[in-house]
């Protein structure tokens, strides 16, 4: 192995995970922006896409093999969710059901519950919601209220969530529901498999200026009752488990907000240099240039520290992936901002016209500073934990 080949594995993929990515992009490209947006305008779902990803192989492929995954980790399915979102496709489900369902069920789930549901996850034919966000507890998780009490054998869930991605395309909900300690008396998170058609669950949807055929829902849960078995995990397992599958979420996010950037840089591209005023490509003027520049230097910034975070996590090292996952979930939010904004400036008036379709992107875009953690939340986190800073929230 030369020094060169050597220098290349370390700051760039693998040979099979850039195989990966330009097979999901062949892919996403016979979709497209335009179809996507076609089938959310019309109130349809993107299931046809969604299946076929199945089928290829790519939903489930941070899934161990014996479960009907491909076996790789979360640097592979955040790749495969960047190259749809790239191609005008983004599954926001992508996020939830394999990489976070999946990695929780993966790593704490029975024997039994990981055959019970993570097929089901890998086909496409079991997809999972994640529910955590409340209406009075956003950031601060310490501070959910829905419970989750012993009757006999069962657990009985009282609660509320918000916020809640793909219900209607769910068959399950991993819940994230607090429980009384017996030994302490404190108050614990205990995660739970709930079926989306259970006696007591119900979800509304929350009306959104985000073109998407994914819908965001409230969720009730009234006296659902459940079995021992919808347990994922200890029930003193507390914030690890949890926060297993919240690096790979901050991950999956950074690379929903990457292909998002790379869409709207490519989109703008393509357009400077056809359009010509004053005899030559707007492309030509640096006041279009240096922008777009800026963009592709702030994505393929936030990707290699996105390279960085899922290399830990699949490593283990969870401490030092929480703050790889964190600062390249920031950058990439505001990479996809800037290439957004860009985007529409470099179209100029036709930027915000619905035949160019740009201008939709802004509220996606803006959506990735807020969540699944706001970037005021990262600069806390960094703040704290990087530069050891007293904690000011």
């Amino acid at each position: 192995m030369t020094q060169l080949t050597e220098i290349a594995q370390t700051y760039d993929e693998t040979e099979e995970r850039t195989e990966l990515r330009r097979q999901v992009a062949r892919l996403a490209a016979s979709y497209g922006r335009e179809w996507f947006t076609d089938r959310a305008r019309a109130g349809e779902k993107s299931t046809e896409l969604w299946m076929e990803i199945a089928k290829a192989g790519y939903l489930g492929i941070n899934v161990e093999e014996q479960y009907g995954g491909g076996g790789g980790g979360i640097g592979d399915i955040a790749a495969v969710c960047e190259e749809l979102a790239a191609a005008g496709c983004p599954l926001l489900l992508m996020v939830v059901s394999p990489a976070i369902c999946g990695t929780v069920i993966g790593r704490f789930g029975t024997s039994a519950q990981k055959q019970r549901w993570l097929p089901g996850i890998c086909d496409g034919t079991g997809t999972m919601a994640f529910a955590i966000t409340e209406p009075d507890a956003g950031t601060n998780t310490h501070a959910i209220t829905t419970s989750a009490t012993r009757d006999g054998d069962d657990y009985v869930l009282r609660g509320q969530k918000i916020w809640i991605s793909g219900v209607d395309e769910a068959t399950n909900v991993l819940v994230v529901a607090r429980m009384k300690d017996s030994a302490t008396g404190r108050l614990k998170p205990v995660l739970f498999v709930v079926p989306t058609d259970a006696p007591g669950f119900t979800a509304q949807p929350i009306g959104m200026e985000i073109v998407s055929p994914e819908k965001q829902f409230q969720v009730f849960l009234d006296d659902v009752r459940l079995g021992a078995d919808a347990v994922v995990g200890s029930e003193d397992g507390g914030l690890l488990q949890l926060f297993a599958g919240l690096n790979p979420e901050r991950i999956m996010a950074a690379a929903f907000a990457l292909g998002l950037a790379r869409h709207a840089l490519g989109r703008a591209v393509a357009y400077a240099k056809d359009r010509a005023v004053f005899g030559q490509p707007i492309g030509a003027h640096q006041a279009i240039a240096h922008p777009l520049a800026e963009s592709h230097m702030e994505i393929e910034m936030a990707r290699l520290m996105n390279q960085k975070a899922a290399a830990l996590c699949d490593a283990g090292l969870d401490e030092r992936a929480g703050e790889a996952a964190n600062i390249a979930k920031y950058a990439a939010a505001e990479a996809a901002c800037h290439a957004v904004d860009r985007a529409v400036q470099t179209h100029g008036g036709a930027g915000i016209s619905s035949e160019h379709g740009i201008a939709g992107l802004l509220v996606a875009s803006r959506a990735s500073r807020i969540a699944p953690v706001s970037r005021e939340m990262v600069l806390n986190y960094v703040a704290m934990h990087s530069l050891g800073l007293p904690k000011s929230y």
